[in-house]
């Protein structure tokens, strides 16, 4: 399995989002959350040999890193072709395997084993997270995601009323680049907390 550090270095050449879109609320994962996340993830035994989808995947990031850290199949799902197409160049350019759908999370009718992903924080358009946490929780048996802090409370109970449980809890600072109009600060830094979720049957 390669580093943490090296997975950083290849995630990185990822390409962003060219004219990313307000109302999905499109951010890239921050280079060293997305590979704290994924590390992690991997030293859980849920990356290796495991079927790993990226639920709102964007450009590919955490689906790319997965395959480079030896899962044994990665599916990103995501509702914007157009970031598809981003996140299809960014596997080739890094020799990666990895198997595209434009598809609402909400219309998965496949499973896996491990799910990562990065959902919309619910800014634009309340409640806009819920509806990845019960897909993610539908289709895999372990889920790792990011939500923001001030929700903490909101978010572990709906966890908990999907039928999953919270093993794991991290905070992190997350910067937001100035990607819109609206934006007022060359960059804006938010406090997410990292979850490690598990289905309870």
């Amino acid at each position: 399995m390669i580093s943490k550090k090296q997975l950083e270095i290849f995630l990185e050449r990822c390409t962003r989002f060219e004219k990313p879109k307000a109302k999905l609320e499109q951010y890239v994962t921050p280079t060293p959350i997305a590979a704290d996340i994924l590390n992690l993830a991997a030293l859980k035994g849920d990356i290796v040999d495991r079927k790993v989808f990226d639920l709102g995947c964007g450009t590919g990031r955490l689906g790319i890193g997965a395959a480079l850290l030896g899962a044994g199949e990665v599916v990103g799902f995501d509702i914007d072709c157009e970031s598809i197409d981003a996140a299809r160049r960014n596997a080739e350019a890094l020799d990666t395997v990895v198997t595209w759908r434009c598809l609402d999370v909400s219309s998965i009718d496949e499973t896996c084993d491990t799910v990562v992903m990065n959902p919309p924080f619910g800014v634009k358009s309340k409640g806009a997270d819920r509806p990845f946490i019960t897909s993610a929780l539908h289709i895999g048996k372990v889920i790792y995601t990011m939500h923001k802090t001030t929700t903490r409370d909101f978010i572990i109970g709906y966890i908990k009323r999907c039928g999953g449980a919270v093993t794991d809890l991290a905070q992190v600072k997350f910067d937001l680049p100035y990607s819109y109009s609206f934006h007022k600060k060359r960059i804006k830094r938010i406090e997410v907390d990292i979850y490690r979720i598990e289905r309870r049957d």
